[in-house]
């Protein structure tokens, strides 16, 4: 469509999607393009559990402690960048185009690590590895959040953040065989990377189904396309409830833009939401400061103050894995029925006096490797709602052309700050042998959290179960 053919239209697309009953066409969309984070949660559980095995004699591979960290630090640094790049280009291109392409530079990228023979390759393709899912960071959540009813987006999104950690279980589990010696030292951590390939790949043969977002399309002059796959799944629908739908109710005006230059966008934070913007910054960095911390040195604490052996770790963090997923799993619907407000707040707030707590009783010393672990557990089970919701809030406070930047952004800065920061701290902490350390990286982690909880006291929205649109008006509305 030419810059010419461009006009102002009024459309019903939103409402219609809106009002429509959970269907199949959902399921599609959860599977399609959630199934994504369980699949991260495989690779960054079973690369950290089998890392270890690279740097051995015999590994194929000549690696050193200092060169796993770098590597691990590169797919971080990857992650941001790919967040950043593919944000912008998810609002100009599209959903569905990026979210193909930054799935295939993930497989691409897994599959050439799996044949890793130096240092610096392995760098350079865990960087790409990061690169992609970053990506898939803004691509999936704007897409799943426009095409999801208003009435489950809370629910829907948070369970599909929280199935990382469904994944992170796998992992840990997958992880127990790939270090056995069944496999030879240079096999088994070879087949973790060519797995996550694998799987990969099945996931982009399902995606190919899920359809481009109508509320990206109509607005970008692409109106008719809208109109006909908003149809379709009405029609779907219609066959698979055998009753009519509702009629939808209200209608938006936008004047069509095929793209929004980012000094647009860049205004809109900064002059338009200032106080969204700084939810948004609380949100991100309280929750990648505690979780980036506990999740890299768990195992150094289990292993430095509690005796673990390396190999007996990965049942350790299943526990861990399925606290963080049973989180986002239950409690979801009560960001739906409940508020956003109350739930958000609340999981910050009481994730931070159960982090408090659990440094106080590991100064103590009163606390073995089960006891410690089952609250930990139960910590994660509150602050992973919090910190799913994280991801939700910054997709649906923000207009629907700055959508999947702003995801982008808000994951960037919030890991490049509390991502980089928490790890570093604690592990400086765990160093030194002092569990009175230990404690403060706790109370650290606690009050992030805690001024993330205060924050979305004063500054959060009432987005239940309103519309996109609603929330926050698109740019091009007139």
């Amino acid at each position: 469509m030419t810059a010419e053919q461009l006009k102002v239209v009024r459309t019903a697309v939103p409402a219609r999607l809106d009002r429509l009953p959970w269907s199949r066409f959902h399921w599609r969309i959860v599977v399609g393009l959630g199934t994504v984070w369980v699949l991260d949660g495989i690779e960054v559980t079973i690369v950290g559990a089998i890392a270890p095995r690279m740097t051995e004699p015999g590994s194929g591979i000549a690696l050193t402690a200092a060169d796993i960290g770098t590597a691990a630090a590169l797919y971080v640094a990857g992650a941001c960048t790919g967040a950043l790049v593919f944000g912008q280009l998810t609002d100009r291109y599209g959903r569905k185009r990026l979210f193909m392409i930054t799935l295939a530079l993930y497989v691409v990228a897994t599959v050439a690590t799996a044949f890793s023979f130096a240092p610096w390759y392995l760098f350079l393709f865990r960087f790409f590895t990061g690169m992609g899912i970053g990506g898939e960071y803004a691509a999936i959540n704007s897409a799943i959040d426009e095409l999801i009813p208003a009435r489950n987006r809370g629910q829907v999104d948070l369970t599909i953040n929280g199935s990382f950690w469904a994944g992170s279980a796998l992992g840990s589990a997958g992880a127990l065989l790939l270090l056995s010696t069944l496999l030879p030292t240079d096999i088994g951590w070879r087949l973790a990377f060519g797995i996550g390939g694998l799987l990969g790949v099945g996931i982009m043969i399902v995606r190919r189904q899920v359809p481009e977002s109508p509320r990206w399309l109509f607005i970008h002059g692409h109106e008719r396309e809208a109109e006909r796959i908003v149809g379709a799944i009405e029609t779907e629908v219609r066959a698979e409830t055998g009753r009519e739908l509702p009629p939808p109710h209200g209608a938006i005006t936008v004047r069509q833009r095929h793209a929004i230059p980012f000094r647009d966008i860049a205004e809109v934070a900064i002059r338009r939401y200032p106080r969204r913007t700084v939810l948004g910054l609380a949100l991100f960095i309280g929750q990648a400061f505690l979780y980036n911390a506990v999740t890299f040195d768990l195992g150094t604490i289990l292993h430095t103050f509690f005796g673990v052996t390396s190999g007996a770790v990965p049942y350790f963090m299943v526990v861990f894995a399925l606290g963080n997923f049973l989180g986002p799993l239950l409690l979801g619907r009560l960001f739906d029925t409940v508020g956003r407000v109350p739930m958000i707040s609340g999981t910050y707030l009481g994730s931070a006096v159960l982090a408090a707590g659990l440094g106080v009783l590991f100064m103590s010393g009163g606390l073995t490797a089960v006891s410690f672990v089952a609250l930990i557990a139960l910590t994660f089970f509150v602050a992973s709602a919090g910190a799913s919701a994280a991801y939700l809030t910054v997709s649906e406070i923000f207009p629907m052309e700055t959508r999947a930047l702003a995801i982008a952004l808000f994951y960037a800065v919030g890991t490049g700050i509390g991502g980089i920061a928490g790890p570093l701290v604690f592990g400086g902490f765990i160093a030194t042998g002092s569990t009175t350390l230990v404690a403060v990286g706790f109370f650290i982690g606690a009050a992030a959290m805690a001024v993330g909880g205060v924050v979305e006291l004063v500054f959060g929205v009432r987005a239940e179960q309103q519309s996109l649109e609603h929330i926050a008006k698109p740019l091009t509305a007139e």
